[in-house]
């Protein structure tokens, strides 16, 4: 039997969108330098950030790969990035990886889950403070690479807030 490669790696330029909603997936990212992001834009054009993949990091819009729906949101490059496409059919068929492929990208995508759902229990939980510390935990690497529009469109708050956070944050440490 032929040895297909798992996935192929490409460097995309930034703001290079790799899926558009409403398309159907064939493809899943593994990030291996820069950044992804995933995000929605609501019926006023306002874009709402879902999750951010920096480096050894998976996006992908799930649902439409496994089930074949259109997707739900749009990824985009925010940083000229090095990312590998696993594609569908690789997926289906996992014999063109190796063991240890299959336990990294089992890794990563439960990564993904956990990100996704502490997102979501913040989201409905927290404050904004809370949520933005939980950002610095969860994607330390993206704190001082990230404009402050992306950072707060990921935790629901307007930059200048964000920046009032900052603030309040730099004068506690400087104590």
């Amino acid at each position: 039997m032929q040895h297909l490669e798992p996935y192929t790696i490409r460097t995309v330029p930034k703001g290079t969108v790799l899926l558009r909603a409403g398309d159907v997936s064939d493809v899943l990212f593994r990030v291996i330098k820069g950044c992804l992001k995933s995000y929605v834009v609501d019926k006023a054009g306002k874009e709402h950030i879902v999750y951010f993949a920096p480096e050894d990091w998976i996006i992908s819009d799930m649902d439409s790969i496994l089930n074949r729906h259109p997707a739900t949101v749009s990824i985009e490059a925010i940083e000229e990035s090095e990312v590998g496409f696993v594609h569908r059919k690789s997926i289906d068929d996992m014999h063109g990886f190796d063991h240890q492929e299959l336990v990294e990208m089992n890794q990563k995508l439960l990564k993904h889950t956990i990100a996704i759902n502490k997102r979501l229990i913040g989201l409905l939980s927290n404050t904004a403070e809370e949520r933005y510390r939980q950002f610095t935990e969860t994607y330390p690497t993206l704190v001082q690479r990230l404009p402050l529009k992306l950072i707060a469109s990921f935790i629901g708050i307007t930059p200048e807030y964000l920046s009032e956070i900052r603030r309040k944050w730099a004068k506690t440490n400087s104590k």
